[in-house]
């Protein structure tokens, strides 16, 4: 071997290692979060969590990412250690898929079918169909997706029989061969498989360049096991490092992954160099296969997982032991989300959609609470008010920071919709909550000073509070099932409680001129229907948004001014509609729609 072919072998393992990854961000892409979401969800028996992760791994082709993103699971309270533990296993079992795709660099035969399957043969076709895909893509779509998993496998498959050839040459090479003979020694064998797998950060990739490496003929599979054994134990440096400042369970998941494997690893060697003892088996001189390999790494990694399996809470015993201390169970805000998901875009904006559900839905019952402790005051509903405002406060500002960071990464152009409706919604549902807390504030300095509606007032209020809480949750209802359709409904309803608001304090003015009601009463009614009215132009703002965004027409002021007259006669119908659905009687109860009416 010369040193045009350590240049060759270097070029074949880079293009090898940038194809892996281009692959994987492209079926991390294509899966659009949505496999890491029921990943997420799907998990209360451990042998679907086993089954999930497997299949989870097997699609986006990394056992790293799937262990990472269950650390970040578990450091964010979305899922429990007992959870983690099955999907850590068929992350293992999954990543074996990889090296049965490698092995077709291995493949020999002069007849049709054998020279298809050869990599030589179709990557170059893959590649082509792959670069006009993505040169075709004007943005983000799903053909450039499919585009950059053709091209990644071209070049992974390009790069492993690069790589194939540069060492062949080193089969007639003594030094070589008493190096690869030395690795035998199963001591020395795992640590220079676990040490290259801590390196590239991949078991996939060192299972891949040791099949690269069985072209010199003289890695034999006595070499090749524990070799192979190290490198599951390397692969846990990932996860390790993930683990790294997050809670204790966090750390304990991680853990999990590292004993997982030593366990099974050590099981494995002694039970099969014991066997070897008494029972001599001669494969172990014969030169390894790159089909042998992917053979060994799937034998192993599913044997240990049938083994491990009915044990996996004693895993989860000796984890805690390691690190101990308690769950942080008041460490992670309800709104967070762990930085460790920003690298999988897709996913990451799957996470930011459910915590803006989470924080409209927040919203939503703070409102209706607020509205409850207006009409008949509670001090432990008040008080619930203004916790949530508080996390109301904290979810604009770990969305509105976290969709920042995340505007950077590429994005698909449905994903790009959805971050500019939450980046405008969530100012919206936090000004939302600040009302909520003022209207129950305004309720509390009325029991406080004993203050009371009049019966007629009350009667109000409760009509138009109904009002204001049917739109709140019609808002929250289209935000959270992103319904541009039901979100037409919310602006006619605003319009109402806008004329509502106005009956209410022209009726005010009428009772305090008869003396019916009193000053003090008149200055804490202004803010309430101050609070209702803007809550409702919040809803209507939201709901604009989602219109204008998901029709991808972006100019939110335009929106009324582009109505057609059979969208303005069919908007005053539906608003003629609600008056009469919410009435409270005055003398000038026919109110005319504004800027609509003209």
């Amino acid at each position: 071997m010369d040193v045009f072919d350590l240049l060759s072998m270097i070029g074949g393992l880079a293009l090898f290692l940038y194809g892996m990854d281009i692959m994987g961000k492209g079926l991390s892409k294509m899966a659009g979060g949505k496999l890491e979401n029921i990943l997420e969800k799907l998990t209360t028996k451990k042998i679907y969590a086993l089954l999930l992760g497997a299949g989870v791994t097997a699609i986006i082709q990394s056992s790293s990412a799937t262990t990472v993103m269950v650390v970040g699971f578990v450091n964010s309270g979305i899922m429990k250690l007992s959870q983690a533990v099955g999907i850590i296993m068929g992350a293992n079992v999954g990543t074996t898929i990889t090296s049965w795709m490698l092995s077709l660099t291995g493949i020999e035969g002069e007849t049709l079918l054998l020279k298809l399957l050869k990599p030589s043969s179709f990557s170059p076709v893959l590649a082509a169909i792959g670069i006009i895909l993505i040169m075709s893509s004007k943005s983000e779509s799903r053909k450039k997706d499919v585009g950059d998993i053709l091209l990644g496998f071209a070049i992974l498959m390009t790069g492993m029989s690069t790589m194939s050839d540069a060492v062949s040459g080193l089969a007639d090479n003594p030094s070589f061969a008493n190096m690869m003979t030395a690795f035998s020694n199963p001591i020395l064998g795992m640590a220079m498989g676990a040490i290259l797998t801590a390196i590239i950060q991949s078991s996939s990739a060192s299972v891949g360049i040791l099949q690269a490496f069985c072209a010199t003929g003289a890695i034999s599979y006595g070499v090749a096991i524990p070799i192979i054994m190290g490198q599951n134990i390397g692969t846990c440096v990932t996860s390790l490092l993930s683990s790294l400042g997050t809670t204790t369970n966090a750390k304990r998941a991680a853990m999990v992954h590292l004993y997982f494997n030593l366990i099974g690893t050590l099981v494995f060697l002694v039970f099969f160099y014991l066997f070897n003892i008494f029972v001599d088996m001669p494969f172990l001189a014969s030169a390894a296969s790159a089909a042998g390999i992917a053979g060994i790494h799937s034998l192993f990694n599913i044997a240990a997982t049938i083994l491990l399996f009915p044990f996996s809470n004693l895993l989860v015993k000796l984890a805690e032991l390691t690190v101990r201390g308690h769950e942080e169970k008041n460490k992670v805000s309800a709104a967070t989300i762990d930085e460790r998901f920003i690298e999988r875009p897709a996913f990451a904006m799957e996470l930011c959609r459910n915590k803006a559900r989470e924080m409209a839905e927040l919203t939503r019952k703070a409102m209706e609470m607020s509205l409850e402790v207006l009409l008949n005051y509670d001090k432990n509903k008040y008080e619930e008010v203004l916790k949530m405002e508080k996390l109301a406060d904290e979810y604009e500002d770990v969305l509105g920071s976290y969709l920042v960071k995340l505007s950077s990464k590429n994005i698909s152009k449905a994903d790009s919709q959805s971050m500019s409706i939450i980046l405008h919604s969530i100012s919206d549902f936090e000004r939302m909550s600040d009302h909520a807390m003022d209207i129950a504030k305004s309720a509390k300095e009325m029991h406080d000073k004993k203050y009371h509606f009049t019966e007629y007032a009350k009667n109000e209020i409760a009509t138009l509070c109904k009002a204001v809480n049917d739109i709140c949750s019609l808002t929250v209802t289209s935000f959270c099932s992103d319904d541009d359709l039901l979100a037409t409904h919310v602006e006619p309803l605003e319009e109402v409680i806008d004329t509502l608001c106005k009956i209410v304090k022209e009726n005010h003015i009428d009772r305090l001129q008869k003396g019916l009601c009193n000053i003090e009463m008149g200055f804490i009614l202004e803010d309430v229907l101050t609070g209702l009215e803007r809550v409702s132009d919040h809803c209507s703002n939201i709901a604009i948004e989602m219109i204008t965004v998901l029709d991808n027409n972006y100019n939110t002021h335009e929106y009324f001014k582009n109505f057609t007259k059979e969208e303005r006669a069919t908007f005053k119908e539906e608003y003629n509609e609600l008056l009469n659905r919410y009435p409270i009687t005055s003398s000038s109860a026919k109110m005319t729609l504004g800027s609509l009416e003209n």
